[in-house]
């Protein structure tokens, strides 16, 4: 049962879905996802857009559907070719749980991606803000799609001061929607409130004389809305100090070592790089000693080059770059080889060691 919100009878519900429609009908911006309702598409567009800028994600997004135009094409795919689709997007396990529920889709729903709330939801990394915004786009079904935009919004119309950082808080913003959502066009609806949200309700100064539903507007009306919504801060970031070394042989090439199948930057590739606990009191040859303990390589440091740092939603890494030398015997096997440059392009790297790499390539 759907619980009545106080403020809802202070907005007149249809007339809020037209001036809201009506605006996004005409202003929307033309992104590559809106060319259909294709719910691949929307699928793919929304993993994207997860904690990533719109301008940003474009460019990956045509990449991405030019080298995987259908869901058979991607569950069928190398996963080292989709990482090296989604390379510099960050946030990898996105794109990992994407391919893992493809290939169920794939094999358990002949390639069509469910239109139900119930088998939509049991698919890898589909929580509720995703499965909302393909049934709601795709399909055409009144499912609320719920992000830091539409909470933001309304937040803003319904007067909600509800702490939107609590993760208990969605279940009231879903609540508010599922109240004022239009079942004649749902999927311009849903659209519309995101868009309002990152064009005109901006967290700061919001342009409320250029609102299309300002009428309609509690913090307008009452001159709250830059104190909505609100958010409480999370914790600061972790700080970790890494020392990375990148190595040549004989013939030039440089060796890298592919990541762990699981954790952070899983299944990436990357440069040898171990965790520096006292960073300000390690000599040369005890880091050397630590690529050692960790990796048992004969590492020899020769030159520092640089740093770099590179920032995570939850960490920051203060990266110490290096060159040298290895030992001879040292060999290639599934999880270290030697590269050339040219051939880095055929292998997913995070952006922090692409970072490294354009160090490196200035010192040379």
């Amino acid at each position: 049962m759907v619980k009545e919100l106080k403020n809802i009878e202070k907005i007149s519900i249809k007339k809020f879905q037209e001036d809201l429609i009506t605006w996004f009908k005409a202003e929307q911006r033309d992104l590559p996802w809106r060319k259909d309702q294709d719910p691949y598409k929307v699928w793919v567009s929304e993993i994207m857009l997860q904690q990533t800028r719109v301008d940003t994600v474009i460019p990956y997004f045509n990449r991405f559907i030019e080298w995987f135009p259908t869901i058979e094409d991607l569950a069928n795919a190398n996963e080292d070719k989709v990482l090296k689709a989604w390379e510099g997007l960050g946030y990898y396990s996105r794109v990992r749980n994407l391919q893992s529920a493809v290939k169920e889709v794939h094999a358990k729903y002949d390639g069509k991606v469910p239109d139900t709330p119930k088998e939509i939801s049991n698919l890898k990394g589909v929580g509720p803000y995703t499965a909302g915004a393909i049934l709601s786009i795709a399909y055409g079904i009144p499912e609320p799609a719920v992000d830091g935009n539409v909470m933001r919004v309304l937040s803003r119309i319904l007067s909600i001061w509800e702490d939107i950082a609590k993760p208990s808080t969605r279940k009231v913003f879903e609540n508010a929607v599922r109240q004022v959502i239009s079942h004649d066009d749902p999927s311009a609806f849903n659209q519309a409130l995101m868009e309002l949200g990152a064009l005109i309700c901006t967290p700061t100064s919001p342009s409320c004389l250029l609102c299309p539903v300002r009428d309609h507007c509690q913090a307008f009306h009452e001159g709250v809305e830059t104190e909505l919504p609100i958010k409480t801060k999370k914790n600061s970031q972790r700080s970790v100090d890494l020392a990375a070394i990148i190595v040549k042989d004989e013939s030039g090439k440089i060796l890298i070592h592919k990541r762990p199948e699981n954790g952070l930057l899983a299944n990436l590739w990357e440069f040898p790089n171990v965790e520096l606990h006292q960073p300000f009191v390690m000599e040369r040859a005890k880091i050397s000693g630590l690529f050692k303990e960790s990796f048992d390589m004969n590492i020899k440091l020769e030159k520092n080059i640089g740093q770099i740092e590179h920032i995570f939603s939850h960490l920051v890494w203060n990266i110490t770059v290096y060159i040298g030398t290895i030992s001879s015997e040292f060999t290639d096997h599934s999880e270290w080889k030697f590269i050339s440059i040219d051939e880095m392009e055929e292998h997913a790297f995070p952006v922090s060691f692409h970072k490294m790499l354009k160090l490196y390539k200035e010192y040379i």
